[in-house]
């Protein structure tokens, strides 16, 4: 264990700034919309605020805030924020970020949740901080694996584990790697595609069918190239700015907060390992079918603009909340949505 102090080189932003500035915009068909991928309007937007408007020495400054430490495990640096309780009987909790997020996905609910809990919040390996993967297998059981490890290092006996996005997946497998350690799992997305018929669908089954069929026809190609191409892609990512603030903004889309945008969006370009993040999809594409923890509770939080699963085909989960706001990122539309749930789910687990 070392401690870790986040400091961008002044060189790495005006490269940035270099690159931002000589963008080399492609053409678009006039009036198309979301028709044929992301707009050039709304990255030019954001573009523009990146070179002109968006600080990142804020950023930096607001995650230097808190402590952060690294460590190596089963061969890969590991970057974390720890962030203890001044409760007594603050409950240890581990909250794990997604693609194309970072540690900046909970910068707005540290604050309110480490009233009840001691925090950690890790790099996932390849993305910012932890720096790139250099070997194949980290796949979704291997970093539970890590994680159980770095809370063991940490002096961490029992403890909780949350996620959003790739941290739905992670957090469960915790559980299932570490079920002695686990008191509980939190997730906001239960993923339920399935090929087969479903029978007498309730009226919001069938609408889950439609929205996923329409995520299927419409928003699944940044997950075929990843599972299938990443490195072929990575060439343009890790090169141009601009390329990867457009092929990020098919999740982002509009109405998310542009710096929120901007905060992630900057990470994986500083830390150069916008090629490698990537690659979690390939990894979890190959890696055995993971088992769903048998003895832990588990807690999910549905939120209104986010995928939409199927209750009868998850597996069991002890608390079910649906909300009629907040969305993907819910940590920073609905932080305190969020916090409650989170709570709320843990505080009879303790």
């Amino acid at each position: 264990m070392e401690t870790f102090r986040i400091h961008v080189p002044q060189a790495g932003l005006d490269d940035l700034h270099d690159r931002l500035d000589r963008t080399r915009w492609p053409s678009e068909i006039p009036d198309a919309g979301w028709d044929y991928g992301v707009p050039g309007r709304y990255v030019r937007e954001l573009a523009d605020r990146w070179r002109n408007g968006y600080d990142w020495r804020r950023t930096e400054a607001r995650l230097n805030a808190y402590p952060q430490g690294k460590t190596v495990i089963d061969g890969q640096p590991i970057h974390f924020l720890h962030v203890r309780s001044t409760a007594p009987d603050a409950l240890p909790l581990i909250l794990t970020h997604g693609w194309p997020g970072s540690v900046a996905e909970f910068l707005d609910v540290i604050e309110p949740l480490r009233e009840r809990f001691h925090l950690v919040v890790p790099s996932l390996p390849g993305f910012g901080f932890s720096g790139p993967t250099t070997e194949r297998g980290w796949n979704i059981a291997r970093i539970a694996r890590a994680w159980a490890e770095l809370m063991r290092r940490l002096g961490y006996e029992r403890y909780g584990a949350a996620g959003n996005d790739w941290g739905s997946t992670i957090s469960p497998q915790i559980a299932v790697v570490a079920p002695e350690a686990v008191v509980g799992v939190h997730v906001t997305q239960l993923w339920t595609e399935t090929d087969e018929p479903i029978d007498d669908p309730t009226p919001e089954e069938q609408a889950a069918l439609d929205n996923h069929a329409w995520l299927a026809e419409n928003m699944n190609a940044y997950g075929i190239v990843q599972m299938q191409q990443p490195q072929s892609l990575a060439y343009a990512l890790d090169d141009s700015p601009v390329g990867l603030l457009g092929w990020h903004c098919l999740i982002y889309r509009e109405g998310v907060d542009p710096d929120y945008v901007l905060d992630n969006v900057s990470i994986h370009w500083l830390t150069a390992t916008a090629g490698s993040a990537m690659r979690i999809y390939r990894e979890a594409l190959l890696e055995p079918p993971l088992a769903w923890p048998s003895a832990v509770p588990v807690g999910y939080a549905q939120f209104a603009d986010d995928y939409q699963p199927i209750r009868r085909l998850t597996p069991a989960v002890s608390q079910w909340h649906k909300y009629d706001l907040g969305g993907h990122y819910a940590a920073k539309q609905v932080p305190e949505l969020l916090v409650k749930d989170l709570t709320e789910f843990f505080a009879d687990l303790k």
